[in-house]
């Protein structure tokens, strides 16, 4: 079905492209209505009050994703245990309420990066089954993030075929200079088509982002199938 809105909830700018730019790109490429929101700008912790041009990044990647709805929330970068879990839910719920999103993509709560972590908290309680706009909720794993974490407990139950999507992802993630590192560290573009390409062949595609189901509700009598 076209023409849905689709919203991606992303602690740091990058992040929406580790974990499902691929997946975001189909859906543009669908007619679907695409919403990224950022909970943090990303920069200042790392680079300093002047940064690094985080903004133009953000803006670049989302032209060639094709996403024309970018959300800022402005919280401090690795600074989300310093509020209350309600300030996070609060600006969550607004953006949910106005887009109306049959899907939600968010980052997983296992990753070993404490404002993820706590995103996919506040993300849970802003997508519960109250909403009945909302049909699935799928969590992604980041790369050098959800794999460093321990226990390692991301287990895939759902494989988006990319291939047609994947270069498209990639050309997106060099748009964040910042954020990308040399191979092989798994934050470079080589080790992201790699990664895509691994996840893909698990199921016989040429490359796959994958999701865990967080919640899907079939209402009104209907099925998946």
């Amino acid at each position: 079905m076209a023409n849905r809105s689709i919203v991606v909830i992303a602690a740091h700018p990058d992040d929406e492209l580790l974990g499902c730019g691929g997946t975001v790109a189909l859906h543009v490429r669908a007619g679907d209505r695409v919403t990224l929101v950022l909970a943090c700008e990303g920069e200042s912790l790392r680079y300093g009050e002047e940064g690094v041009g985080q903004k133009a990044h953000i803006d670049c990647a989302a032209e060639k994703l094709g996403v024309r709805d970018v959300r800022h929330l402005g919280f401090a970068d690795q600074r989300l245990d310093t509020i209350t879990l309600t300030d996070l839910i609060s600006p969550l719920e607004l953006v949910l309420r106005e887009t109306r999103p049959s899907i939600v993509y968010v980052q997983y709560g296992g990753d070993i990066n404490r404002d993820h972590q706590l995103l996919f908290q506040a993300a849970l309680v802003a997508t519960r089954p109250t909403e009945e706009y909302i049909t699935a909720v799928y969590a992604f794993d980041t790369a050098s993030s959800t794999e460093w974490a321990y226990p390692r407990s991301f287990v895939p139950d759902t494989w988006i075929d990319i291939s047609a999507t994947l270069d498209v992802k990639l050309e997106a993630m060099s748009c964040y200079t910042s954020e990308l590192r040399e191979y092989p560290h798994p934050r470079s573009i080589e080790a992201l088509r790699h990664k895509a390409r691994a996840w893909g062949n698990q199921a016989c595609l040429d490359a796959a982002e994958v999701f865990m189901t967080v919640r899907a509700v079939f209402r009104d009598g209907k099925t998946p199938l």
